[in-house]
């Protein structure tokens, strides 16, 4: 397992804010120091605009972009870097797709399939495009455990389904997907398949080759990158069938007063002075967790998670929801009898950070019959004390409404 304590050394925050525990990895994850040295030495010793600029200072801070990309490419098993478009999060890169592709090739009557599970990033934007091209939506149902129904993805693949859009790990349930097979049936039913990586590829290996998706998306934010940092990953053929999302400089090949033709991949998709910055650092924490070793780093959230459902279930008062195995490293549940919104406050004036709310799965919400839950969750950073001190926070918590309903 990773040495939880050496870890947190790296990561400034903790020495800033001694005894917090923080378990909101899931929305974002705090940033190791090699991250906050990378943006300070771009900005201290190569920011120019990329690309655009034949100075010596500005073809450094190309190469450092440039470099970002191929780092990134590499770390999700992507051979050809021009495949790689960096977005400002997942939530771009899903509405990327959703307008270059889906919006030019969904016809009147053709199907989209998404899961009951997925947050709002890989829902919203489907529901938009089937409205403006007059095509219908699927939605694959869960099983009580938490899974995806396979027996209802397979009914909606029967009935023609040109893009199924789905989440690796649910930022809610914690329930990984067997994306390959999925892939694969899709594939054979003639669907082209999106996979939303932002609760996957900070916390496991990922190849895109071996998942067989045809687009992944994922955010830095989340992996200990910067924010404003996000991934689109798409076959090659895909995206240059595609048209710009975004307008502009950089994406262009031509401009003539009449029209404009594109950029090369994956210039053409990248409208603007792109955030340099945030690249350069997000390569600093594939660098960083890299190092760690991402089977190191999943095995440490199993046994966390592992050990945080026992000690919850143990305490007799804890609603958690999801599948046992195989799970991601986080934890949704509910303190009987007190509002998950009372619980994050009183917890965080003990110190320990979680999340409470719809987490963005008002639909999961509804499947599951509550407005909200707590969620914790858990990165390289987490010791089973801070478990510990998770649960004994959620006793006082417990035990203050106890009296104040007695």
């Amino acid at each position: 397992m990773l040495r939880a304590e050496e870890v947190k050394k790296d990561f400034p925050i903790f020495a800033s804010h001694p005894g917090l525990v923080y378990l909101d990895n899931a929305a974002t994850t705090q940033k190791p120091r090699a991250v906050i040295e990378a943006l300070v030495r771009y900005y201290s010793t190569a920011n120019a605009n990329v690309h655009r600029a034949a100075y010596p200072l500005a073809e450094r801070a190309t190469e450092m972009f440039e470099e970002a990309r191929r780092r990134v490419a590499r770390f999700i098993g992507a051979e050809d870097p021009a495949e790689v478009v960096f977005t400002r999060n997942a939530t771009e890169a899903i509405n990327l797709v959703a307008y270059a592709w889906a919006r030019r090739n969904l016809r009147p009557g053709d199907r989209v399939a998404v899961t009951l599970m997925e947050h709002h990033a890989n829902l919203v934007p489907w529901q938009e495009i089937c409205r403006e091209r007059g095509a219908e939506l699927e939605f694959i149902g869960l099983t009580p455990e938490g899974h995806l129904n396979l027996e209802e993805f397979e009914e909606i693949l029967s009935r023609g389904v040109r893009i199924l859009a789905l989440t690796q790990a649910s930022n809610v349930l914690g329930t990984i997907n067997p994306v390959a097979e999925l892939s694969a049936r899709a594939r054979r039913a003639g669907a082209l398949v999106l996979v939303d990586g932002a609760q996957s590829v900070p916390h496991m290996r990922v190849d895109v080759r071996e998942l067989g998706a045809d687009f992944f998306a994922f955010s830095g934010h989340k992996m200990l990158g910067p924010t404003g940092i996000g991934v689109l990953w798409g076959r090659r053929e895909l995206l240059e069938e595609m048209e710009p999302f975004l307008y502009g400089g950089e994406m262009i090949s031509r401009v003539t007063l009449e029209r404009a033709t594109w950029n090369e991949l994956p210039h053409r998709f990248e409208a603007g002075t792109p955030h340099v910055a945030g690249a350069v650092g997000l390569a600093a924490a594939v660098d960083y967790l890299e190092a760690l070793g991402m089977t190191r780093v999943h095995r440490h959230e199993q046994w966390l998670v592992d050990y945080a459902r026992q000690r919850l279930e143990e305490t007799g008062v804890v609603e958690i929801y999801g599948p046992v195995r195989p799970r991601a490293g986080l934890l949704s549940f509910n303190l009987r009898g007190v509002h998950p919104h009372d619980v994050a406050s009183i917890l965080g004036e003990e110190g320990v950070a979680i999340r409470a709310g719809h987490h963005c799965a008002q639909p999961l919400m509804d499947w599951l019959g509550v407005p909200a839950t707590c969620r914790a969750s858990f990165y390289v950073y987490n010791s089973l004390e801070d478990v510990d001190r998770l649960v004994e926070a959620l006793m006082k918590v417990r035990e203050f409404f106890r009296h104040a309903v007695g």
